[in-house]
């Protein structure tokens, strides 16, 4: 049967469009994970789909002031800008690709990026450094486009009217001359920059709801991204089994999503730090001084190009995010026993088909493996409904 999507939220709409017959709802309590705690009903009907709501990406972390903590990192050393430029651009025969430089400030990246033969859009948020952007691209043709534009707040989820540096990837693409490709077809374009010193998790997971939903940029097909990434953050983006206390649901989203190899390592310490103001942070403050011991990793993500030739689909891919997370509420449980709550399916015939054992836990289980779950879930034929959902699920 088709369940009713009138007056739902778009994701919801869009699984419960994916096909007929593939959800039993249950009712209150039904389901339930008992070690979580029950939530209020969200407002829907037990006829509608409960899964588990969007995170927020409109509101900043609570745990300190925008003011104390929002400080931006830049290349400022030449020879680093060189070493950086050669690593993106690649081997000067290839044909060059758009690369959109997120936050380039002093330029100087941007510079090199330019000897290096590519095209570059600047995306910068910060009007200071602007004018100084476009003397830069004077005398080359067009080979640089500078936009008042901050990359992470493309496409906001705040509503209203979009103002800069917030964009629309529509305006901004038909502005650029990018025209939509087929995922199956090459990498329409590079980005190229840094992850916010602070929200770097909220960045992940705002690009992998558009990645996997063929939204935003990815609507335009497998955008490369190349970002610099603090180390605490890229070593559990890059865990799996053997790193089992840094594992978790975005370790898989993003393996599960993309090719991911680590071009460049760089100490905190090579790049300068400025406040909102533009001016040079004062680094003898402790958060920073914290940061500065630390490690940044360049690390390039190129979406896989057969991440949606089997089961998996832009129509049921929060499905898929809604079994990570309910597999990672309780990590040290089986896999046979959150699919118990999951699916009607016989759970352990599941398991026997992708090759894993009844007693299979889930921090044992393999990004892949994870893909190879859902896939056999989603293409059974062994029951009318595919999943089960309560109305206490909680996004974690």
């Amino acid at each position: 049967m088709w369940i009713p999507v009138a007056g739902l939220p778009l994701r919801l709409r869009l699984s419960a469009l994916a096909g007929a017959g593939r959800f039993c709802i249950l009712g209150s309590g039904a389901a339930m994970r008992k070690h979580l705690p029950a939530r209020n009903r969200r407002g829907l009907a037990d006829s509608s789909p409960q899964l588990l709501p969007e995170p927020d990406f409109r509101n900043p972390p609570r745990k300190a002031s925008r003011s104390s903590l929002d400080f931006k990192r830049y290349v400022t050393d030449r020879r680093l800008a060189t070493t950086l430029a050669q690593i993106v651009c690649g081997k000067p025969n290839r044909p060059p690709h758009l690369l959109l430089e997120c936050n380039p400030g002093p330029g100087i990246l941007t510079e090199a990026l330019l000897e290096a033969g590519a095209t570059v859009v600047a995306l910068e948020s910060d009007k200071t450094f602007i004018p100084h952007l476009e003397s830069l691209g004077k005398n080359l043709d067009g080979k640089l486009r500078v936009i008042h534009c901050d990359f992470f707040r493309i496409d906001p989820r705040s509503g209203g009217a979009i103002k800069p540096p917030a964009m629309s990837s529509e305006g901004l693409f038909k502005n650029l001359g990018v025209e939509e490709v087929p995922w199956t077809a090459g990498v329409p374009l590079k980005v190229f920059g840094m992850f916010p010193s602070r929200g770097e998790k909220r960045a992940l997971w705002k690009l992998a709801y558009d990645l996997y939903s063929c939204s935003s940029i990815y609507k335009f097909g497998r955008i490369e991204i190349n970002m610099f990434i603090g180390e605490k953050e890229f070593q559990k983006l890059m865990a799996d089994p053997r790193n089992r206390g840094l594992y978790y649901v975005l370790s898989v989203v993003w393996q599960v999503a993309c090719e991911i190899k680590v071009l460049h390592m760089e100490p905190w310490s090579s790049f300068d730090v400025y406040t909102r103001s533009g001016r040079l942070e004062n680094t003898k403050r402790k958060e920073v001084l914290e940061l500065l011991q630390q490690n940044l990793y360049l690390i390039q993500m190129t979406p896989r190009r057969n991440l949606f030739a089997n089961s998996l689909t832009p129509m049921n891919y929060n499905i898929f995010f809604h079994l990570l997370k309910h597999c990672f509420g309780k990590r040290s449980a089986t896999v046979i026993d959150h699919l118990r709550s999951l699916t009607p399916l016989d759970a352990a015939d599941i398991l026997m088909q992708i090759g894993k054992k009844e007693d299979e836990k889930v921090v044992n289980m393999y990004p892949e493996d994870f893909k190879r779950l859902f896939e056999t879930i989603e293409s059974s034929e062994d029951c009318t409904y595919k999943w089960l959902y309560d109305d206490t699920l909680e996004d974690m």
